[in-house]
């Protein structure tokens, strides 16, 4: 897919509007990478009727879809935290586990009591030494808002040569375009043939297209980059 066919600002405006958008976002942008979603990158609605029934729920429509989309594309999912499978799904104190942070310093899910809704909230919980001040606390408006948000950042941060990382002690250069805002404390860059996430001000993610897209990303963003 050439630069020209996808537009990522539109696409990302779009995303937070309807899960219908989401979804168009994650197919775009999975194919601006060279690597378009196939009918085997999620898992089956048998596996999940599995899921359900093991856990004696019903999964939202925006879970199953996504699931059923992109579930089993590590490089959307899992290249730094974990999408749980299916058959991992579980509830801890009164919600549904479906993320994980990739040394079990934090989780995500959906509470039950929201489990009705077609494209509900989700909820994050640290992992704390005291386990009774733990609690689940809000962070996405919508499912679908979530996963597309992991998308994006979990394939920035796929182990690929042209990937790399900047410690931040300021703001990015102007000469980014900043894309529109997506996911909880996530800010997005766009440079020629190149993205970049910033994640909670302290450190930014870097993924480009070809090798000279990178060089030129280093140029107008200098800094300690850790491949340099």
């Amino acid at each position: 897919m050439d630069e020209t066919e996808f537009d990522i600002p539109a696409a990302m405006a779009e995303s937070v509007r309807s899960r219908e958008g989401a979804w168009a976002l994650v197919r775009g942008f999975a194919a601006y990478w060279g690597e378009p979603l196939g009918p085997d990158d999620g898992f089956t609605d048998a596996e999940l009727d599995a899921a359900e029934l093991r856990l004696g729920l019903r999964l939202p429509a925006a879970l199953r879809e996504a699931y059923r989309l992109f579930g089993r594309r590590a490089d959307l999912t899992s290249s730094q935290d974990v999408l749980l499978t299916p058959a991992e799904l579980y509830v801890l104190d009164g919600a549904l586990v479906y993320r994980a942070e990739n040394q079990g310093c934090a989780h995500w899910g959906v509470l039950l009591d929201d489990l009705g809704r077609e494209d509900p909230p989700t909820v994050g919980r640290l992992d704390l030494a005291d386990k009774s001040q733990e609690r689940w606390e809000p962070w996405e408006e919508s499912f679908s808002t979530a996963a597309a948000a992991m998308a994006l950042m979990e394939k920035l941060l796929e182990d690929h040569e042209l990937t790399d990382f900047l410690e931040l002690e300021d703001e990015l250069p102007l000469g980014l375009r900043e894309l529109p805002a997506l996911g909880r404390n996530f800010r997005w860059h766009q440079g020629s043939e190149a993205m970049v996430g910033v994640a909670e001000g302290a450190w930014a993610v870097a993924r480009a297209r070809t090798p000279q897209a990178l060089e030129a990303l280093y140029e107008a963003v200098p800094g300690e980059w850790s491949g340099e």
